[in-house]
């Protein structure tokens, strides 16, 4: 018989269950998904822009996003991801951290934009040669980004990202196509 939460005893045991839950999070890929092998972190360094995500709360109303990321002095990276919001028409900035889970040349890291919060971040696809467009998800199938280096991928590098995504059961018909047209000032 399941015990149900109730009681101070009880509460307590349960209120640091989810403490520690939330503390630790789950950071590791979605079952059945396994991050690229052989990847460099130095090389994945840079910017890298949106060219499609599944929506999220902090992601809605921006278009023009990309992220930058950059060596940390512990050993970890830097990561600034920036977007235009267009109902409020202002850039929306946010600064996180990452650093790598698993083995030292697979694409799995952890990531934190608050405090000692960490979600996944798993390259599952990689143009190994020049490191110019990734599929990457997050610890469920819910989270899901086509990146690239430049604003705009070609069609059928895109489409090969898409069938990719969905052969690993993404529901790619959710995807939102990003537009890049606002320039920083």
């Amino acid at each position: 018989m399941k015990r149900k939460c109730g009681g101070t005893e009880t509460w307590i045991k349960c209120g640091a269950a989810v403490v520690l839950g939330l503390l630790l999070g789950c950071v590791g890929p979605p079952e059945e998904i396994r991050p690229v092998k052989a990847f460099d972190a130095e090389r994945y360094l840079g910017v890298w822009y949106e060219i499609a995500r599944l929506d999220h709360w902090f992601e809605r109303n921006l278009t023009d996003v990309s992220a930058t990321y950059s060596l940390r002095n512990d050993g970890g990276i830097d990561v600034l991801n920036r977007g235009f919001d267009v109902s409020s028409q202002k850039w929306k900035i946010a600064r996180g951290r990452a650093y790598a889970v698993g083995d030292n040349d697979e694409g799995s890291f952890k990531v934190s934009f608050f405090g000692p919060f960490y979600g996944g971040y798993h390259v599952i696809d990689l143009d190994r040669y020049t490191y110019e467009y990734a599929l990457v998800c997050g610890s469920n199938r819910s989270y899901l980004w086509i990146l690239a280096r430049n604003p705009q991928l070609p069609e059928e590098k895109t489409a090969h990202l898409i069938e990719t995504a969905k052969s690993m059961g993404f529901d790619t018909s959710g995807l939102i196509f990003v537009a890049h047209k606002h320039r920083e000032s």
